[in-house]
């Protein structure tokens, strides 16, 4: 049963009363939540930056195996895909290789660190509050943070391959906010998910890697038989991979019907994890 706190004799308590309801599932007034959000935001950049200098990456070493890990896998990828191929894939293939893998890891890092997010911050969940929220968010912008660099390293690539430059590449803007998007939703998710399944993290490493594996990154959309297509057309990252190849590679504008499925995962994504996420967060002390 709720307990409501009331003044005692002789005391002129003004303050609003105390209201202590049993746990229960479900949406909190979102606009004050929201509000609270925002209001956050400095703190959200700060804890982002904090954890990104926890892990070294601050220091000259930190931000040279920031770049060198991705390329050393790109490298990697690509002499596989050019050993089984015989020599089939030319440098073009090194440039859609690398922006597809740099995407896809900018939403894979997002949901292994958005996983850990809320278990790994147990002490600042009972000490300090703030909507939780942030966790998973925070997980998302440490994964930006970490793409950003990639960037400008794959724009070298770019006009050093004389690919096109042009009106059409300002489209890889909207495309990778979707990727942004997508994967925090997706963040949101598997934040609350490793609350009650705690083996959940380790399952992650093995799934991202298959999702890589059937997702157009080692190979072009359509390269994939037509018997296999429905594959394609179940992953997320398909049409969100292919607008990005479009774009930045071929230099055109995406089919609108890309477009349009990117928009509506990423969104769809977003929606239902914060959803999700804020409908279990009062229950996040408890099962830490």
């Amino acid at each position: 049963m709720s307990a409501i706190a009331r003044p005692r004799a002789g005391e002129d308590f003004t303050s609003e009363y105390q209201v202590y309801e049993p746990y229960k599932a479900g949406l909190p007034p979102l606009g004050p939540y929201f509000r609270a959000l925002w209001a956050r935001r400095q703190f959200l950049l700060e804890l982002a930056r904090t954890n990104l200098r926890a892990q070294h990456y601050n220091t000259t070493f930190g931000q040279l195996w920031l770049i060198l890990n991705p390329l050393l896998m790109v490298l990697v990828y690509f002499t596989l895909v050019y050993i089984i191929r015989d020599g089939g894939r030319g440098p073009v293939f090194l440039a859609h290789l690398m922006i597809s893998l740099f995407a896809f890891r900018l939403v894979s890092s997002s949901i292994s660190s958005g996983a850990q997010s809320v278990v790994g911050g147990g002490k600042l969940l009972l000490n300090t509050a703030f909507p939780r929220l942030l966790l998973p968010l925070e997980a998302t912008l440490e994964a930006v943070m970490r793409f950003l660099p990639m960037i400008g390293v794959y724009a070298i690539v770019h006009v050093v391959l004389g690919l096109p430059i042009g009106a059409e590449l300002l489209w890889a803007v909207p495309i990778l906010a979707l990727f942004v998007i997508f994967g925090a939703g997706a963040a949101m998710f598997t934040a609350t998910a490793q609350v009650y399944f705690r083996d959940l993290a380790s399952f992650l490493r093995y799934f991202t890697r298959i999702w890589l594996y059937t997702s157009p990154v080692l190979f072009y959309a359509e390269d994939v038989p037509e018997k296999l297509q429905t594959i394609l057309y179940v992953n997320p990252m398909y049409p969100m991979l292919g607008s990005l190849n479009d774009a930045v590679i071929e230099g055109r504008t995406p089919p609108f019907a890309l477009l349009g499925a990117s928009l509506a995962w990423a969104l769809g994504t977003v929606i239902a994890g914060t959803a999700f996420f804020i409908s279990r967060e009062r229950e996040f002390a408890i099962r830490l």
